[in-house]
């Protein structure tokens, strides 16, 4: 296995002999040293390795674990994916499953074996270099038609599968959402999934002065208007083929409306300052935040053209009312900005994460893209924080073990012991019978769950 094919190896070693020893023994593969913690993370940083040989006696305290501890938890913070292998004392195993139970890769007695840590380390390499590939073949699979939709809510998954499956038809689609729900990447995703050899083309009705918003649509012909110059074709030209975005339909002016619900009906346009018909083989997709029925109330929208629209209705729900979907997109784009500024994408902190589950997110998806640019730049020893985040911390954060299955399911079978109990006023017998298991078993249960 040639050294050139990896990220080198990094040593954490005080005794310089035994780092020398080790770093002969390992010569195979390019290395480099350290001899504490902050060394260690400086030249983790500066390297970025795949594997870490460390000793968790490390100064100022040789005698303690306590800096080996905090130096393993700090690299694994910055890169989750480093397989670090921890050398031990030989009757120190109960440090060494600490360590590994941390995320350690593996760990091994001194004095250690030279062809036990070279096959060891190269095996850590290779398990590396497995599940970056298998990263990379996911990010492969994940640029499918709705590649650019990042979730795993189950209501935004089975959306997914609901514009999947009427992609392929000519159906009108009206995208309802939030500003800043990802209404234009499903639409786009739409028009990936339609295989239309056209363009997708979208135009935001709210941006457009209504005055310019027809030339825009239609387009215009020769001296329709000052400053008509040439014949220019519209956006619905443009489209022609492939699928047009009517973002903000619910802004579009009432005369518009009326030409907008022809082009509909008859599939042609008619340029402003033209009498010629065109026609045009478009798949229209609507989007809006506004309540269009609403708006039809109030006189602002045609009902008709709202059911021309509304053939395939698709509600996007707020990224506030995703599960897990917040962080999940903040991992994602802390990647995607730190590749952008070709440096080492940073971590988030227990408290950032707590600060992204508790905010609301009124600006939806469009907001927390901002947040995290803005965090990725100004966070420092690329951990991003609460504070580099600008969202306050929630008094009452999600622990580790609210997140623990086992825990969870302790709690939910004390609850409901307690419940039975309760309702047969500590009858055993009775509680048993509503439990649907026998008195030695609800006895176990009250005896395992401590309840007395």
């Amino acid at each position: 296995m040639s050294s050139e094919r990896h990220a080198p190896l990094l040593i954490v070693e005080d005794d310089l002999a035994l780092q020398k020893q080790l770093k002969w023994s390992l010569d195979r593969f390019e290395s480099v040293t350290a001899d504490d913690v902050s060394s260690a993370v400086l030249q983790f940083r500066r390297h970025q390795p795949a594997v870490v040989t460390m000793d968790l006696g490390l100064p100022p305290d040789r005698d303690s674990v306590s800096e080996g501890f905090k130096c393993l938890e700090r690299l694994l913070e910055i890169d989750p994916a480093v397989k670090v292998i921890v050398l031990t004392g030989q009757n120190d195993q109960s440090n060494a499953l600490r360590a590994v139970r941390m995320g350690a890769y593996d760990f091994l007695a001194k004095p250690v074996d030279p062809d036990v840590l070279s096959f060891t380390v190269e095996r850590a390499y290779r398990l590396y270099e497995l599940q970056q590939e298998n990263r990379r073949l996911q990010m492969q699979q994940s640029s499918d038609v709705l590649g650019g939709l990042i979730t795993r809510d189950p209501g935004m998954q089975k959306l997914c599968r609901m514009i999947e499956k009427v992609a392929p038809s000519d159906a009108t689609v009206l995208l309802l959402g939030e500003s800043g729900t990802g209404k234009e990447v499903l639409a786009q995703g739409l028009h990936d999934a339609s295989k239309r050899k056209g363009r997708f083309v979208a135009i935001n009705c709210a941006a457009i002065p209504e005055n310019l918003l027809e030339s825009e649509l239609f387009g215009y012909e020769k001296g329709a208007f000052t400053g008509a110059a040439k014949t220019t074709i519209g956006k619905i030209e443009t489209a022609n083929g492939g699928t047009l975005m009517l973002d903000e339909i619910g802004d579009l002016p009432m005369p518009l409306q009326a030409k907008l619900l022809r082009f509909l009906q008859e599939r042609v346009v008619e340029r402003v300052g033209g009498r010629q018909e065109i026609p045009v083989d478009v798949r229209v997709v609507g989007a809006t935040h506004q309540d269009l029925r609403q708006r039809i109330s109030d006189g602002l929208f045609r009902e008709d053209l709202y059911y021309r629209l509304a053939e395939v209705v698709i509600d996007i729900p707020p990224l506030r009312d995703r599960v897990g979907d917040a962080v999940l997109l903040c991992h994602s784009f802390a990647h995607k900005f730190a590749a952008d500024m070709r440096q080492k994408a940073p971590t988030l902190t227990d408290e950032a994460v707590s600060a992204i589950e508790a905010h609301r997110w009124p600006g939806n998806v469009r907001e927390l893209q901002n947040v995290m640019k803005r965090a990725v730049i100004m966070c420092e020893e690329a951990r991003i924080t609460a504070a580099d985040l600008g969202l306050r911390v929630p008094a009452e954060t999600v622990s580790a073990t609210d997140l623990d299955l086992r825990v969870a399911r302790e709690d939910a079978e004390r609850q409901t012991v307690l419940k039975a109990l309760a309702r047969a006023d500590g009858n055993i017998v009775r509680s048993a019978e509503l439990l649907g298991v026998s008195r030695p078993t609800l006895y176990d249960l009250m005896n395992r769950l401590q309840i007395k």
